[in-house]
């Protein structure tokens, strides 16, 4: 044989031995690769709500599959010092525990319905027929579905069925988080998420006859953070719900997290430089949060989650029921130092009813000025 034919059949051999080598190991790395899944169940993981809301948030995991179980139950919350109230929960709490993700993930979803009256689920951040994934689930009944958010931002989760006004006040929405893929451009040394919503109560007539001591609440315009121990409180019965002034928007409370002005006593602490990022959603169900902090100017906005489109130098910005928006403010020596700074809407009207709270940056030698 020629030497030139048995270098080029040598030639042809050992690319095919090449090319059976690259594939094996392909299918060796493909089968050592499965996806990372985490899995939380809200009746187990819940948000831990004394003295405050814990608003802080942590980053979301790397899985690459996050699977979640949401209980829907009926449960007793304060909806402001000492008011208790029957809600509607996902998970327990109002809001109820946020779900963390990325651009790309899959998520998974199963809603169990645990209450004794049909309720529903829909995710703002999904792109899913909402026939499919958001029917009605009756009592003792579960839903399943799975999606991958391909949209950033911060976005409101709620039950949708009719009708909708009752049961978001009665309690049922949460926060969902999706970050970008690439992240938002900063680091940011402390994350919150804050849900405004409305409260519609009145009195309960059945109080007295049952005279149920847990039911009384106290109802006050709202401590400030150096006064908290000194509050003039008037007996009044338990909240119930109150529709007929849900339809007139004439909400009785208007708050940050579930509670009335529990940021006043309990402020968001930070340190002196720290890059704060805040995500807002807007649970309603009737009116606007036009978010502000008092001392300190936004230094990015982000209004639908995409850091391309981010304002820059904000002082108050408006988001819609059933929106949300991320806040960055940044907290510098000899500009928005140590002291403390209210937050709140600056619709007054709605922050005297509860949406203001404060971010405590360092520790203040002063409190007892800060009345807002």
């Amino acid at each position: 044989m020629p030497a030139i034919k048995l270098l080029e059949k040598k030639t042809i051999v050992s690319l095919a031995a090449i090319a059976a080598i690259g594939v094996g190991s392909a299918a060796v790395l493909g089968a050592r690769h499965s996806p990372t899944i985490e899995k939380v169940d809200f009746a187990k993981t819940v948000t831990a709500t004394t003295p405050a809301f814990d608003a802080a948030l942590a980053p979301a995991s790397r899985a690459e599959i996050k699977e979640f179980r949401i209980p829907i139950t009926d449960d007793r919350i304060e909806i402001a010092d000492n008011v208790s109230y029957d809600g509607w929960t996902f998970g327990g709490t109002v809001p109820g525990p946020v779900i963390r993700a990325r651009v790309g993930d899959k998520v998974r979803i199963r809603v169990v319905n645990e209450s004794p009256m049909p309720h529903s689920i829909d995710f703002h951040a999904a792109q899913i027929p909402a026939n499919v994934a958001y029917r009605t689930i009756m009592p003792n009944d579960s839903i399943s579905f799975e999606f991958t958010p391909r949209v950033a931002g911060a976005f409101m989760v709620h039950c949708g069925t009719p009708p909708v006004t009752m049961h978001l006040m009665q309690g049922m929405y949460f926060a969902m988080i999706v970050d970008p893929a690439g992240g938002w451009g900063t680091k940011a040394d402390k994350e919150f998420v804050l849900v405004q919503s409305e409260f519609y109560s009145k009195a309960n007539p059945k109080a007295d006859e049952q005279g149920d001591a847990g039911h009384e609440g106290m109802h006050q315009s709202g401590p400030s953070a150096g006064d908290a121990g000194n509050v003039q409180s008037v007996q009044i019965p338990a909240a119930i719900p109150d529709y007929s002034a849900a339809m007139k928007k004439d909400a009785s409370y208007v708050v940050f997290n579930g509670r009335a002005f529990q940021y006043k006593a309990h402020p968001l602490k930070v340190d002196e430089g720290d890059r704060v990022r805040i995500f807002v959603v807007n649970a309603g169900p009737s009116f606007t949060s036009d978010f502000h902090i008092v001392g300190a100017i936004f230094d990015r906005v982000y209004p639908d989650g995409d850091p391309a489109h981010v304002l820059q130098g904000v002082q108050t910005y408006g988001i819609p029921a059933g929106g949300g928006a991320v806040f960055e403010a940044v907290f510098n020596k000899n500009e928005s130092g140590t002291g403390l700074y209210p937050f709140v809407t600056h619709a007054f009207a709605d922050a005297e009813k509860g949406a203001v709270g404060m971010i405590q940056v360092g520790t203040p030698t002063q409190f007892a000025t800060m009345s807002h």
